[in-house]
């Protein structure tokens, strides 16, 4: 890695920081940041997903006391995250570079979209908000829905805090705070379960990992001050602004 990349690499992830702690999404700038600083698409994301892991475990740790209510939820969710991490993590592995360079776009596109939609599903989740938490859910259905949830994060990753905080809604949670603290916990295990799979098995770019992970940890500071100062609405559309042009920009390269 040069100078210079690392410049590029901790300027990123340190604006991910902060966008991660003002309104999440901060994978849709260091994913395409990765491969637009010439990493295979494949090895880019396995680097970025070890990246992930220590700020899931503080996202956590700020929710800690909500997940009290929620045994049930966290014995029943266990598996599937677990599960489901794993396979997309050997799913990726198992695609050939080429064809995940391909989907890239493509894939950011999708998760962009969930970002620009996360504020409607916030809003759902709030308007039902009362502080319990479902009494008979339909078990299978949800697990059913986490598994697939955790494939895909196993695989890509980027959106599944809202397609996790979606499923929830749906299922009838209503505790906002406990929806966000459950939604962390399964985060942990689908990141952890994919990263400790990538590397053993992956090609990881440690320079890469220690630097985006430096930059978020800056990031993450430097946002709980901005987050006083600049309206989460405007952060919120810049994300989606720059998905959208990353993806078309690599549209644009892959043609």
């Amino acid at each position: 890695m040069t100078l210079a990349d690392a410049g590029v690499l901790f300027a990123a992830s340190s604006v991910a920081g902060v966008i991660n702690s003002i309104a999440g999404g901060g994978s849709l700038i260091t994913f395409p940041v990765l491969v637009w600083l010439g990493r295979d698409p494949i090895v880019a994301n396995a680097t970025n997903t070890v990246s992930l892991s220590p700020g899931s475990l503080a996202a956590l740790h700020g929710f800690r006391r909500e997940l009290a209510g929620v045994r049930e939820w966290i014995v029943r969710g266990t598996f599937p995250s677990l599960a489901g991490g794993l396979i997309g993590a050997m799913l990726l592995l198992r695609t050939p570079s080429h064809v995940f360079a391909g989907l890239v776009p493509y894939l950011i596109l999708f998760a962009t979209a969930l970002f620009a939609l996360s504020g409607p599903i916030n809003a759902m989740v709030r308007r039902h908000a009362s502080g319990d938490v479902p009494h008979a859910p339909p078990w299978v259905a949800i697990m059913l829905y986490q598994l697939g949830v955790s494939i895909y994060g196993g695989y890509f990753g980027a959106g599944i805090g809202i397609m996790m905080l979606a499923g929830l809604a749906l299922a009838g949670f209503t505790a906002i705070h406990r929806t966000i603290a459950l939604r962390n916990y399964y985060a942990i295990l689908i990141n952890g379960i994919a990263a400790a799979y990538f590397i053993v098995f992956a090609p990881i770019v440690w320079a890469d990992a220690a630097v985006l992970t430096a930059g978020q940890i800056a990031g993450g500071f430097a946002g709980a001050r901005l987050a006083r100062t600049l309206p989460a609405t405007t952060v919120h559309w810049l994300v989606v602004m720059v998905g959208v042009g990353m993806a078309l920009s690599l549209l644009v390269r892959a043609g």
